[in-house]
């Protein structure tokens, strides 16, 4: 059920392959899934799908995912996603030139208190 759900989203299938055929998604790709897949599976699904990326063990999936959970990450915005994919080799959005392209807010229902942070971040940001 919550693989189906991130399939909603182009990026997030385009990730979930490349993770399933071992392919080396890069720093920011594995970053992106982790920040977006922790809301849709359990840590130990997240866990898993991060280690068929070839050249990332069990000791890292667990350590990134432990660091997006403790940190409390919310899932980055199109232009964040960009600008990550810029510094590596691994296309994480597919089709970057789709301004709708690797928008997660748009395809994927995130828990409420996600939303809820985001409207304060940018009534603070409003405030100063």
């Amino acid at each position: 059920m919550a693989l189906v759900e991130l399939q909603k989203n182009e990026m997030m299938v385009h990730l979930l392959n490349s993770l399933d055929a071992g392919q080396d998604v890069g720093h920011y790709g594995r970053l992106v899934f982790a920040m977006v897949a922790r809301h849709f599976l359990s840590e130990s699904e997240l866990i898993d799908y991060l280690q068929k990326d070839k050249d990332f063990s069990e000791q890292e999936a667990r350590s990134l995912y432990l660091q997006v959970q403790g940190k409390d990450y919310n899932p980055p915005r199109r232009e964040r996603i960009l600008q990550w994919q810029s510094q590596q080799e691994f296309p994480i959005c597919p089709n970057a030139d789709d301004p709708d392209a690797c928008n997660v807010y748009k395809d994927l229902q995130f828990p409420p208190e996600i939303y809820e942070h985001i409207s304060e971040y940018h009534e603070q940001k409003a405030e100063s």
